[in-house]
């Protein structure tokens, strides 16, 4: 199979499909502000309320003629560039596949055939997998879900991805039976010093010792880490996780980063420089994942991180015996991230901007995923799929299918699948190790039960054909890719504890892929969160920044402000209406699922984290979750 590098086959067809889309646009731009104009977000009527000489019904009063007027000038050109857009979509490519062309210096062992399979661990292999809704419609539609700045949101999307993943992986683990709440992520500071230019193996773990020692859940730790990291006996796990060996600069985080001296200073002041901002600045939030300092000619540099503690696993087994991994609340994304799955790019500059921030991470993406106008489906399609698939490791194949079934609003985008298949090793027998992931959003309407559970039909058909025609290289001589993991991602707009999704629940998806979540159909494992935030709070200060949504997502009374839950909240009597308890932690309708079902027969796969992730508050209004594997291949560690 191909991977398609452009949307059209020919330079001259993308040329044509430019000048079509640039007749297009202005009509389109005019009009995405004209409608805009009229939906302010809670945000913007709060600093409104605050500006005495503003009156909004005069500002649309004098705008709506202006914007009236260029729509008309510009829609004859609109016009004409649609006639000659629309049949250029029938044989437009189903997605573009971009690669970065610099390789990391850290992954240069890894060449175009991902990492040797003699290269992992004897025991296996770790990978991570994150998905996440962020709702980068065109702005007039972003604002019904109280989103707004649809170009700006899409730019600190893809930097806060890339500083969260770029950091160390460091873990605490912390022996204490009492710390059993739904995540342990109190936080420490910890100075982690690297030397310039030191490229650590990602795939070669530091060692650390553990250190069982009692603390309260929101103690921070001073300098004294540090020093201790040197004796051997600070209870850190870490792991190397930057693919260029050097630190990369986050997003601007509205406070001075001049040198400074990092002796004398404890790690609790730097934690609270870093949480200086405010809500006027999305990049001056508090989810300041590192403060640092580098100076011309200074061979090293000092990193200061926040880091989650973890719940040891023997404390958290006594409390919940089925859970063998970690779970946590995080304000930032995991570090060492391999593959990214994002929903609801729909707008095409965003999706570029987004492309642009994520290639600075992942060198393998695909994006501008699914279909325009008629071509595949049966009704008009004025937005693509939305999905874009973000990788570490290279991608061998990528095919994507639209759902034929949707209704109402949902059928003017064309949801689907996006099937890719990476490579992650090979064998000293040149036998390649591969991996596959599928990447889907499905119909959002709700009481349309029929149609998810179709799509959910689909999408199991379209992932067996997938792996059936993938599922040897090209060469009848070559012999059968090796298959490590098979882990499907994305927004199911569906929960496990609605009664409405009580059909979707018992569908046999759950029979072949696991969820880490669920102890059943209908019920959540207790610590699970849910992923959907209520889109009326999202400037309030309790979730305005990573830190405080953490904070109030820990809390189970801040869940039940700030999350969406079933919608039988309340039940009505004569009278009056009543409140009646909430079930579950809130709507979790963000999903990763894994299988060990056609792997290799030795080997076994292993949750090792999963992570609710609060870095992107403010930005959508889901909350992305991870989830890391292990890989085991059935032999032990020397």
């Amino acid at each position: 199979m191909v991977l398609h590098t452009s949307p059209f086959s020919s330079a001259f067809l993308g040329v044509l499909d430019s000048l079509s889309w640039g007749l297009i646009f202005p009509c389109y731009w005019f009009l995405d502000r004209f409608l805009a104009s009229f939906v302010s977000t809670t945000y913007e009527k709060r600093l409104h309320s605050e500006d005495p000489c503003y009156f909004r019904a005069l500002c649309i009063l004098i705008s709506t003629p202006v914007y009236l007027a260029l729509i008309v000038t510009s829609l004859p050109f609109a016009l004409l560039g649609f006639l000659l857009w629309a049949p250029l979509q029938a044989i437009r490519k189903p997605y573009v596949y971009s690669q970065r062309q610099r390789q990391d210096k850290s992954l240069v062992e890894q060449g175009a055939a991902g990492t040797p399979i003699n290269g992992w661990k004897p025991s296996g292999k770790s990978f991570c997998f994150c998905s996440a809704n962020v709702c980068l419609l065109p702005d007039s539609l972003a604002r019904f879900n109280n989103l707004s700045d649809t170009q700006g949101r899409a730019r600190e999307v893809g930097k806060r991805i890339r500083s969260g993943a770029n950091r160390p992986q460091i873990k605490i683990y912390i022996d204490s039976p009492t710390n059993t709440s739904i995540s342990a992520a109190s936080f420490s500071s910890l100075g982690s010093p690297q030397a310039a230019g030191e490229v650590p193996n990602r795939n070669v773990p530091t060692a650390g010792v553990r250190r069982a020692a009692a603390a309260d859940s929101k103690t921070e730790s001073n300098g004294e880490a540090e020093k201790e990291s040197g004796e051997g006996t600070q209870g850190v796990e870490g792991e190397g996780g930057r693919p260029d060996g050097t630190p990369v600069a986050p997003a601007n985080t509205g406070t001075s980063d001049a040198p400074a001296e990092m002796e004398g200073q404890t790690a609790n002041a730097k934690a609270k420089e870093a949480d200086s901002g405010s809500l006027n600045s999305r990049t001056a939030s508090r989810e300041s994942l590192v403060k640092f300092q580098v100076a011309d000619g200074n061979p090293g540099t000092k990193l200061l991180y926040r880091t989650s503690v973890l719940k040891k696993a023997s404390a958290r087994k006594r409390q919940h015996g089925d859970d063998s991994f970690d779970h946590e609340i995080s304000s930032f994304f995991p570090a060492n991230l391999d593959f990214l799955c994002l929903q609801e790019v729909f707008d095409k500059r965003a999706a570029e901007k987004l492309k642009k921030q994520l290639h600075r991470y992942f060198q393998h993406v695909l994006y501008d995923v699914g279909t325009y106008a008629w071509r595949g489906c049966t009704r008009f399609k004025f937005l693509n799929s939305g999905l874009l698939l973000a990788s570490r490791y290279p991608v061998l194949d990528a095919t994507y299918h639209c759902f034929p079934n949707g209704r109402g609003e949902d059928a003017l985008a064309a949801k689907g699948v996006l099937l890719v298949k990476v490579q992650v090793g090979s064998t000293p027998q040149d036998q390649r190790l591969v991996g596959y992931l599928t990447c889907t959003h499905m119909h959002s309407l709700e009481g349309d039960a029929a149609i998810r559970c179709k799509q959910l039909d689909l999408l199991l058909e379209w992932i067996s054909e997938f792996r059936k025609s993938t599922s040897c290289p090209s060469g009848a001589s070559s012999p059968e890719d090796l298959v490590a993991f098979d882990v499907i991602c994305g927004d199911v707009n569906f929960d496990n504890c609605s009664s409405e999704d009580k059909q979707e629940q018992q569908h046999a998806l759950f029979s072949h892929y696991k969820d880490p979540c669920r102890l059943g159909p209908g019920e959540e494992k207790p610590w699970v969160v849910g992923t959907l935030l209520d889109p009326a709070g999202l400037y309030d200060e309790e979730v305005s920044s990573p830190d405080n949504l953490q904070k109030t997502m820990e809390n189970e009374e801040g869940r039940k402000e700030y999350l969406i839950y079933p919608s039988s909240r309340t039940q009505c009597s004569s009278q009056k209406c009543q409140k009646v308890p909430l079930k579950g932690n809130g709507r979790r309708v963000d999903y990763i699922l894994y299988t060990d079902v056609g792997l290799q027969p030795d080997w076994k796969v292993e949750v090792e984290e999963y992570s609710v992730i609060t870095q992107l508050a403010g930005l959508t209004d889901h909350l992305p979750v991870s989830l890391r594997l292990m890989v085991a291949t059935g032999e032990e560690e020397p």
